[in-house]
């Protein structure tokens, strides 16, 4: 099991230093175990192909970090969305390549995956089962990966805390122009 690890590492290594040096369409299974000194059938024993341990990469490392905090209360909650976007942030380059592949078995579709449960878990705690509905799931969680997205890919990319005090900046007060407005209807009414 730990030679398993350390051959997935190595991969994992060699695929991020190579889509540091070209583009990931350019870089093929030979590629990666050329430049850790491993055959390819070493490679094809752990992976499918290379979407396959890009989608590692991100499920050992994103995932562990994740698992670390499985609090439900908002403070905490806000905490681990601050510390996933440092994370994305010390990984960017990795990320803004990642992001970029189109296709079946892109990281993106990996990314919605992994999310689109947490999202529905936390909009059915705060509308309730019957006002979630597939629409509610795809619309926030494309919100998410397309903010995600243009935040990491622009050029002078903000700071991770920064990105993170926006984000909850612009929920809290979003939240509140909403109540606000249903409470004015209501005693309008």
């Amino acid at each position: 099991m730990a030679d398993a690890n350390i051959t997935k590492q190595a991969l994992a290594a060699s695929l991020r230093e190579l889509m540091e040096e070209i583009p990931f369409d350019k870089i093929n299974v030979a590629h990666i175990c050329e430049r850790c000194g491993m055959n390819r059938k070493s490679f094809y024993y752990h992976f499918k192909d290379k979407y396959d341990l890009v989608n590692w990469i991100f499920d050992t490392e994103f995932i562990s970090l994740a698992s670390d905090n499985t609090s439900s209360a908002y403070r905490e909650r806000w905490d681990l969305i601050e510390k996933a976007c440092c994370y994305f942030y010390e990984n960017r380059n990795f990320y803004c390549s990642a992001l970029q592949i189109k296709g079946q078995n892109s990281f993106s579709d990996h990314f919605t995956e992994y999310i689109q449960p947490i999202l529905k878990t936390h909009l059915v705690c705060l509308l309730g089962s019957e006002q979630v509905d597939e629409f509610s799931i795809d619309f926030f969680t494309d919100a998410v990966l397309c903010a995600m997205k243009r935040w990491l890919m622009t050029k002078d990319c903000m700071p991770p805390e920064e990105f993170a005090a926006r984000l909850k900046r612009l929920v809290q007060n979003g939240a509140v122009a909403i109540y606000q407005e249903i409470n004015q209807e209501t005693t309008d009414n």
